[in-house]
């Protein structure tokens, strides 16, 4: 850092997004001590891991990685609510390259053909500003070397929220809501699908369910953070 800079970070210090305390110099995102006592999953280590098992008997997936563990109240709801309703698309590209870095040897990961994150629809997208998960997913693209794709999935509902719904009615609410455009040029490819936060897992299955129409592909996810119950 140069004068400017050490000048500029007094009256605007960076901070991390976890907990708030003032970042290093070297320091991007997160502090130390958050980037090492945040709950991880390590999942990509395990080919039947939870996340893996969430999809059992109702979508084929080949693996599932997730970075963080969730839990309301916790650090890592309030890095994603810093990301995903304050707008710091810095969280997004830093976390998907954290997590690009760590799955790429494992499981199949390497293997991965194309990225795609889950659509928003143009309605939440025009009042939001960006996609969460297509900003992640372009972190795990740069990390991983792999092509990101975000005009093959559209979706075409605006669905309502799902934060307090059943997981019945989750499903009812997104079983028919993504479109795959042009299957052919994702027949036989490995695609890697992106969201920020799992948790029963409705949102994703309905999107695995049109990509699979693709003949031969086949699909791992990824994600941010999973509610486990």
């Amino acid at each position: 850092m140069n004068l400017f800079d050490d000048f500029i970070s007094l009256f605007f210090p960076k901070i991390c997004y976890a907990c708030g305390n003032h970042l290093f110099t070297n320091e991007h995102v997160l502090c130390t001590a958050c980037l090492a006592r945040l709950p991880r999953t390590y999942y990509h280590r395990d080919k039947e891991n939870p996340l893996c098992r969430v999809f059992w008997g109702r979508v084929n997936i080949e693996s599932a990685a997730s970075l963080f563990y969730f839990r309301k109240g916790g650090k890592v709801q309030h890095l994603i609510h810093q990301f995903k309703y304050k707008g710091h698309q810095e969280i997004g590209i830093f976390l998907g390259e954290l997590l690009g870095a760590e799955i790429a040897g494992y499981n199949g990961f390497g293997s991965i053909d194309r990225i795609i994150p889950v659509p928003l629809h143009e309605k939440k997208l025009r009042k939001r500003g960006f996609n969460q998960s297509e900003v992640f997913a372009r972190g795990l693209s740069a990390a991983m070397k792999k092509e990101l794709d975000t005009t093959s999935v559209v979706r075409t509902i605006a669905t309502s929220t799902q934060t307090k719904k059943s997981r019945y009615k989750r499903w009812e609410n997104v079983s028919e809501i993504f479109l795959l455009r042009h299957p052919e040029t994702l027949a036989g490819k490995h695609i890697l699908l992106v969201d920020d936060v799992v948790t029963t897992g409705a949102t994703m299955e309905a999107c695995i369910h049109s990509i699979l129409q693709a003949q031969g592909s086949k699909v791992s996810i990824a994600s941010i953070a999973f509610a486990h119950h």
